[in-house]
């Protein structure tokens, strides 16, 4: 095992939260989870990574919409308890919703609205 990997804190489920911001506008795109193994092949392949607590395996982010995510750089918090993930987003979608991001509703007078467009209906993403 890599020094580097030990120097995350894992939580009980051996998992990390992820933040994925892409490289140049800043935006915040989505957050997911990595184990070990998924941080490691980000690193060693540049290709975004992660755990999938729902279907408990792996998955490279575009693998199945083609909208892969390039490793700009990792960085890991002050508590070592968080990454950041700075990446170039191809296909300008990041969302599964369709949208450039995951964060795409804002709280207003107690009722979330949405303030993003799709961009690609999922339908025609994930055929």
């Amino acid at each position: 095992m890599s020094d580097w990997l030990n120097k995350v804190e894992w939580n009980d489920d051996g998992l990390v939260p992820v933040v994925v911001q892409e490289t140049g506008s800043r935006q915040v795109l989505m957050h997911a989870w990595m184990n070990r193994e998924a941080l490691e092949l980000s690193y060693k392949n540049r290709k975004a990574t992660f755990w999938s607590r729902s279907r408990q395996s792996l998955w490279v982010k575009g693998e199945s919409s083609g909208h892969f995510q390039s490793v700009e750089s990792i960085q890991l918090d002050c508590d070592c308890d968080t990454l950041l993930l700075t990446v170039k987003q191809e296909g300008g979608i990041a969302c599964h919703t369709g949208r450039h991001h995951c964060f795409f509703m804002t709280l207003e007078n107690e009722d979330w609205q949405t303030n993003e467009e799709v961009l690609k209906k999922p339908e025609d993403i994930y055929k």
